[in-house]
């Protein structure tokens, strides 16, 4: 079994090519930070040179999948060079965009909060399962932020109609409402999580490698997140420079500060 067992990011393959990817932040219920992307990205990097890889499975420690931005270190990150907010967006935005175009099929097991670009994450995946505890939002727009490097993947996995209000509104939805816009395949009780899980690894070592890379490629050239290098370019410095706008920076203080945003009026 090949392994990484420290760090942000943890991940081992079994004998059977199955890998299993923890996002390690649990006391920040895995809020990511630039360590956890550098993480992912390694991850994806040692796992895409190993052979005989059939599946990856996506979890995350502790009792929430993945709560979004770390926002006391976006916020540090605004306050930095543009050159230097660049770079953490175009890496944000590469982790995401890597695990969509895994060359393998990816199972996520989303269980308690999965928010701002969990989101993402879910949605870049091939199969989610959710809890039914699991509860979800593309809360960026609630902090002054958007959401630019999330969008087509989750424009592929919701569509566009349900986009315009979870992405717009911020608001907060459950693991049934995820199931039913299509973010989540299947919800199943948190105890059954796992096995079911075990259960979709099955269905996928069943099937042969190769014809399931190249159905997912063929897939995936007909998706909104098959972008070229001058969309996701413009994504990414979009991203970037409203990290650093003055609405992003009340925002910032808002949630520093435990207080609504000076927008919101009543």
């Amino acid at each position: 079994m090949t392994a990484n067992a420290t760090g942000p990011v943890l991940w081992q393959v079994d004998a059977r090519g199955v890998a299993t990817v923890t996002l390690n932040r649990p006391e920040v219920n895995n809020a990511y930070n630039g360590e956890l992307i550098d993480g992912v990205l390694k991850a994806l990097d040692a796992l895409g040179g190993h052979k005989g890889l059939r599946t990856v499975v996506l979890k995350g420690n502790g009792k929430h999948f993945q709560a979004g931005a770390d926002l006391k270190w976006i916020d540090s990150v605004r306050k930095s060079d543009p050159q230097e907010n660049l770079h953490v967006s175009r890496a944000t935005a590469d982790a995401v965009q890597r695990l969509n175009f895994a060359a393998v099929p990816t199972v996520a097991l989303v269980q308690g909060g999965c928010f701002g670009g969990g989101t993402g994450i879910v949605a870049a995946c091939d199969v989610v399962i959710a809890a039914d505890n699991a509860l979800f939002s593309i809360a960026e727009v609630r902090w002054g932020l958007h959401a630019a490097i999330i969008i087509p993947q989750l424009a592929d996995a919701i569509g566009v109609r349900q986009l315009r209000r979870y992405a717009l509104t911020g608001e907060r939805f459950g693991a049934e409402e995820a199931f039913r816009i299509g973010l989540a395949h299947k919800v199943v009780p948190l105890a059954d999580l796992e096995a079911e899980g075990a259960r979709m690894v099955e269905h996928v070592l069943a099937n042969g490698p190769g014809a399931i890379s190249e159905t997912k490629a063929w897939i995936l050239r007909s998706a909104w997140s098959d972008l070229g290098e001058a969309d996701f370019t413009a994504l990414v410095e979009s991203h970037s420079a409203k990290r650093q706008s003055a609405e992003a920076a009340e925002g910032l203080a808002s949630f520093a500060e435990k207080r609504a945003g000076n927008w919101q009026k009543g």
